[in-house]
């Protein structure tokens, strides 16, 4: 190719780069998620409908609970109004996809804070924590980790039970379900002699089913946080979330809905 080629090319290159860069910038500058969300009015937040006492709906068909009061409170501080706040529902298999595509700008949905999950989100600073704990029925004769030594185990899919067991009971027969309700049926019907998650979650089953129960003893500790997508535009979002949390915990307004929803008071670290 001849120098006169070589020019013409050279200088198309730098067309194309001035068009792309200066006249439509928005294809290379990454977009700030906290800017966008105050500009458009309101925050979508990702939560589970189906966790009581968490995501559920009751019986006016409103969207209550531990995350959706969260969530909440989250929208009062950015914009000063509890109702500026649009529910995405999402389920435990695909919270981490809607977060890490924007498809909502935060996830609220016990979403445990995990070295492998931060390579994919990013998380707020932790609001609650839970520990793992093992669902029974009355008088089964699982008293412990040791008792599930190939026995049928009920997880759901997605959550950190379900890795932790390859850890803390590696010759129990885990089987996994898409639902907490899947897995408690599970259960009542014999298919599996234990369903293990986090104690904040299945205590629920306790509360409104007499015939089942927890083992005391706690085998992890889960700091929950609020996960959202990563990138540079994600600095100033959790830089709000994290005050956002910081507040709520000094007002006590944390405890007095982990009191509500869970029982109890938050447990300090």
């Amino acid at each position: 190719m001849n120098r006169i080629g070589l020019i013409i090319i050279a200088v198309f290159a730098c067309l194309i780069a001035f068009y792309y860069i200066v006249i439509k910038p928005e294809k290379f500058i990454e977009s700030d998620i906290y800017d966008d969300i105050m500009d458009r009015g309101f925050i979508k937040v990702g939560i589970n409908t189906d966790s009581k006492p968490f995501g559920f709906y009751n019986e006016k068909g409103e969207l209550s609970g531990y995350d959706a009061d969260l969530a909440r409170y989250i929208a009062q501080y950015l914009f000063n109004n509890r109702q500026k706040v649009v529910f995405v529902p999402v389920t435990t298999s695909n919270r981490l996809i809607k977060a890490s595509t924007g498809e909502v700008d935060i996830v609220i949905a016990t979403l445990t804070i995990t070295p492998q999950r931060m390579q994919v989100i990013d998380f707020s600073i932790p609001y609650d924590s839970a520990g793992q704990s093992i669902l029974i029925k009355s008088g089964s004769k699982i008293s412990s980790l040791g008792d599930l030594s190939g026995e049928n185990v009920g997880v759901v899919w997605g959550t950190t039970a379900e890795k932790n067991m390859l850890n803390i009971a590696p010759t129990a027969n885990v089987i996994g379900f898409k639902t907490y309700k899947d897995a408690y049926r599970a259960l009542k019907s014999d298919k599996i002699i234990a369903i293990t998650s986090d104690d904040t979650i299945l205590r629920r089953f306790v509360q409104e089913d007499k015939d089942v129960t927890l083992i005391p003893k706690r085998y992890s500790k889960e700091p929950y946080g609020i996960g959202f997508k990563q990138g540079k535009g994600a600095d100033k979002l959790k830089h709000a979330l994290d005050n956002a949390i910081t507040d709520l915990k000094q007002k006590n307004v944390i405890n007095r809905m982990h009191k509500q929803w869970l029982g109890g008071n938050v447990e300090e670290d």
